[in-house]
C-alpha cells in the first residue's frame, strides 16, 4: 500500500479540531443540506399528518428518509446550476455525502419519534429536529473537508 493511502486509513482522526475556518464552512454546508433535506422529510411528514392517510409510523419515516435525499440532492442541483453546466450539477449532487444527508435524516426522524411518538409534526418538536439534524452530520461534515479536503456537497 503507499504512503497516501496509508495515511487516509490511519491518520484520519489526527486532524485539528479546532479551526474556525473549517467549523463555519462545515456548518455552511451543513445548512444548505438540511434546508433541502427538511423540505423533503418534513413535507411527508406533514402530507401524512394532515391527510391521516393510515401508514405505519415506520413507513412514513423511511418515505420521508428517501425524500428528503431527493430534495436535498435537487436543491444542491439548483444551486450547483448557477456555476457550472447541468449534467456536472447533477453529478456532483448526486456524489454529495450519502453518510452526511443520512445522519442528517435519521437523526431528525428519531427526535420526532422520542417527542411526539413519530410521524407528528409539532412547533415544539420541529425546531428540535432541525436542530439534532444539523447536529448530527457535522463533526462528520468537519472531518470530510479538513481531512480529505471534500466538502458534502
Amino acid at each position: 500500500m503507499n504512503r497516501q493511502k496509508m495515511s487516509l486509513l490511519t491518520g484520519q482522526l489526527d486532524i485539528e479540531w479546532t479551526c474556525r475556518h473549517t467549523w463555519r464552512r462545515a456548518s455552511y454546508n451543513t445548512m444548505w443540506c438540511l434546508i433541502g433535506c427538511a423540505i423533503g422529510d418534513l413535507g411527508t411528514i406533514a402530507f401524512f399528518q394532515y391527510t391521516g392517510i393510515p401508514w405505519s409510523t415506520l413507513a412514513i419515516m423511511s418515505l420521508a428518509i428517501v425524500n428528503g435525499l431527493i430534495t436535498s440532492i435537487i436543491l444542491e442541483t439548483i444551486i450547483l446550476s448557477r456555476q457550472m453546466a447541468l449534467d456536472i450539477a447533477i453529478k456532483t449532487a448526486c456524489g454529495m455525502s450519502l453518510v452526511s444527508m443520512l445522519a442528517m435524516e435519521i437523526a431528525m426522524n428519531l427526535v420526532d419519534v422520542a417527542i411526539t411518538g413519530g410521524a407528528r409534526l409539532t412547533f415544539t418538536v420541529v425546531p428540535v429536529m432541525l436542530a439534532a439534524g444539523f447536529l448530527a452530520p457535522l463533526p462528520y461534515n468537519y472531518w470530510r473537508l479538513k481531512a480529505l479536503g471534500k466538502a458534502c456537497h
